[in-house]
């Protein structure tokens, strides 16, 4: 929901402390001049104008759910001034619920232009971007069978509650490893703290960064607690690693 989240006056939404303020987790990847995104959250204008993006050749999307797909339509303009149009690349169930809540787009009935100029690919395996390879791994958010991606050194994992064995067999080797750890209480779609410590200490990445935090977990306070090479992503966070 964001931090800080509507309607509450806790001590991490109260907080004067810049890195308690979260946008929804998404990250931009840049090499050899593209940018690709993975998810487009509801906060996606304000990022695109604090990142200041000026281009975007492709998306992969981990799954459909409001917070991960709703900043779609803020790729309009980043639509207007190329060849072709972006390409939205997810499994086809998620595919088919964003053509559902974005069917103004895709019904091809809008007669006033001013639509996002993006086009739909079924992930059906790795998929190959100039030279990149993203690898679809697979985790369970809850009971819903949703994706992970592995691009080089690095892998971004979020919203799950379990990593399959056969999942974590795919990710020796990082340098850089995002996580889900939502809070310390337990979750039933999400992966707390403790649990993702648990993948951590399994993989062994050099650095790990939690991300898809709830207001229940204070930045400075938080990371005081956690072992070296681990820490809470931050908004703005940015980090260079081989793809």
């Amino acid at each position: 929901m964001g931090v800080p989240t509507i309607g509450c006056d806790c001590a991490v939404c109260s907080s004067e402390d810049p890195f308690d303020q979260r946008t929804r987790p998404s990250i931009m990847l840049e090499y050899d001049g593209r940018v690709v995104l993975i998810d487009t959250t509801p906060d996606f204008r304000a990022q695109a104008i604090r990142e200041k993006i000026r281009r975007l050749d492709a998306v992969l999307y981990t799954h459909a759910h409001a917070d991960h797909i709703l900043g779609l339509d803020d790729l309009r303009p980043l639509t207007f001034h190329r060849d072709g149009k972006i390409p939205l690349y997810a499994e086809a169930v998620t595919l088919e619920r964003v053509r559902d809540m974005f069917s103004y787009i895709f019904a091809g009935k809008y007669k006033y232009g001013g639509l996002a100029q993006v086009e739909l690919h079924v992930i059906e395996g790795t998929v190959g971007l100039w030279g990149a390879c993203f690898l679809p791994i697979k985790v369970m958010h809850g009971e819903a069978e949703i994706l992970g991606f592995r691009f080089g050194s690095a892998a971004y994992l979020t919203d799950f509650s379990e990593v399959p064995e056969s999942s974590l067999a795919q990710l020796h080797g990082l340098d850089i490893l995002f996580l889900d750890a939502l809070r310390h209480k337990p979750h039933p779609t999400h992966s707390t703290v403790a649990n993702s410590l648990q993948i951590v200490d399994k993989l062994k990445p050099k650095r790990t960064f939690f991300t898809h935090i709830a207001h229940d977990l204070p930045h400075a306070a938080t990371n005081a607690t956690l072992p070296p090479g681990v820490c809470l992503a931050y908004d703005g966070l940015k980090l260079e690693f081989e793809i």
